[in-house]
């Protein structure tokens, strides 16, 4: 049995939950605790005590924390990458990724606590002197989904550390097993108790408190806009701040004149790899027409040669989706997709292998309106959609038409229509010539619209959530 950390101690849950493994539901990874609202409190409670004095720790006390965890990371990510693709599912080379992302994010945010600057500004009055200093929020109450279950906590819960906060972190239920194991490290990297906590646990119960509690100065959530927008309404009670990462419908643009290989390429990656279940996939397809049928037939072709399988088998290209839920909801996409009028072109059915495991062809429909559910609505799964167009007038008009703005790509080889589409898609993130799934750790990550709420994440953007200005006004006396 695996416990929260709440205080600096080991404390078990007021009930548990098994960690199954979607590449095998026989395969039990684990059994974790399960916080009640008293816990959350508790944890809640402590993480107030502690963090003037992390907050007075100094920044090389907080950086050599924060690098230590990045080292371990990295020179554990073989392990942890493992028990990342048996819990959530994606393949060991992506798993194996993520933890080594997650470690170079805590390096980054070593380097930044060192980093954090202010200004000393002559004032328009004779003799003061005006001093602009960023503190650290307070507590931050972090909550984070399970289709990245190391990175999206490293990239919240290094910069509210590095800037002196203290953390709640609620991760999600399917993937305890990562959360624990970053906790751990984190527990033995020198940072007192009480700074970080671990609080595994049901939303309604563990995030509701982070949402209510008075004694929480911010919170840091990624998951469904429905989600988000409970906690936007539920913290504006309390005036916290919140930076909310919410879900997007990403479109990628494909123009006449684009490479076809280049165009594939980053069709397949961004649609399919991590089993679709990334915020920032490409799940509609926006075509000119005289490319369109060249298209077609070749990521038809593409699809059939990727493999489906166990997470930690070395040939997987594309594992399980994360649990049965998940894919009676895919599946549920694919009926409504042909039952709207989309063609299936290719998958769209469960796949047998050697154990029994929530494996999904990756579904590819053609000639789907920009009205269809499946063009609309976030599906989170191995299910994408193409739409032919007339024009790059007509592509960059669908690909705006949604309440998502997160991440969007064009293939083309035109200088014009990749510059004129940079300037006027309404997303937060913009591709060209590369999949619209794949993002740097240093640089803005965040997006418009029902996408996102609050200052960007990652980088060194990132301290614009985890502080506060402060403005100093200071007047020499003179004897």
């Amino acid at each position: 049995m695996k416990h929260n950390l709440i205080g600096g101690e080991w404390l078990p849950g007021s009930t548990s939950r098994q960690n199954i493994n979607p590449s095998d539901i026989a395969d039990i990874v684990g059994e974790y605790a399960q916080a009640d609202a008293e816990q959350a409190r508790a944890a809640i409670d402590v993480a107030a005590q502690a963090q003037q004095a992390w907050r007075d720790s100094g920044i090389q006390t907080r950086a050599t924390a924060l690098d230590l965890v990045g080292s371990e990371l990295l020179s554990r990510q073989v392990e942890l990458g493992t028990l990342l693709s048996r819990e959530e599912g994606k393949t060991l080379a992506e798993g194996t990724a993520e933890v080594a992302r997650a470690g170079h994010i805590f390096k980054f945010f070593a380097a930044e606590a060192l980093r954090t600057g202010g200004e000393k500004l002559p004032s328009v009055r004779p003799l003061v002197d005006v001093e602009v200093t960023r503190e650290p929020v307070g507590v931050v109450g972090i909550i984070t989904p399970w289709n990245f279950p190391m990175a999206i906590p490293a990239w919240k819960i290094a910069p509210a550390l590095a800037y002196g906060n203290s953390v709640v972190f609620k991760p999600a239920d399917l993937v305890p097993g990562s959360a624990w194991a970053l906790a751990e490290v984190l527990h033995r990297s020198g940072i007192p108790p009480g700074v970080f906590n671990l609080v595994m646990g049901r939303g309604s119960i563990v995030g509701n408190e982070l949402g209510a509690s008075s004694k929480v100065d911010a919170i840091s959530f990624t998951g469904s806009v429905d989600t988000g927008r409970r906690l936007l309404e539920q913290g504006a009670r309390t005036f916290k701040k919140l930076q909310l990462e919410m879900g997007g419908k990403n479109p990628l643009v494909i123009l006449d004149d684009a490479d076809l290989d280049v165009a594939v390429d980053c069709a397949i990656q961004g649609a399919y790899f991590s089993t679709g279940q990334r915020c920032t996939a490409s799940s509609r397809f926006i075509v000119q027409k005289g490319i369109y049928s060249r298209f077609v037939s070749r990521m038809k072709e593409s699809l059939s040669q990727l493999r489906v399988g166990h997470a930690l088998e070395p040939q997987t290209q594309i594992g399980p989706v994360v649990d049965e839920d998940q894919l009676t909801q895919d599946l549920a996409y694919v009926e409504i997709g042909k039952s709207e009028g989309a063609t299936l072109a290719y998958g769209g059915t469960t796949v047998s292998r050697s154990t029994r495991g929530y494996f999904l062809s990756p579904a590819f429909f053609t000639d789907a309106s920009p009205a269809m559910r499946i063009a609309r609505e976030e599906i989170f799964g191995p299910v994408a959609c193409a739409t032919p167009v007339d024009s790059y007038e007509e592509a960059l008009e669908v690909a705006n038409d949604s309440e998502f703005g997160l991440s969007a790509g064009i293939c083309t080889t035109s200088l014009k229509h990749a510059t004129h589409f940079k300037r006027n898609i309404r997303s937060g993130m913009v591709m060209v010539n590369v999949p619209t799934a794949g993002v740097d750790y240093h640089v803005p990550f965040g997006g418009t619209k029902a996408s996102s709420f609050g200052p960007r994440e990652q980088g060194t953007h990132a301290v614009e959530f985890f502080t506060t200005v402060k403005t100093a006004y200071t007047k020499a006396i003179f004897e």
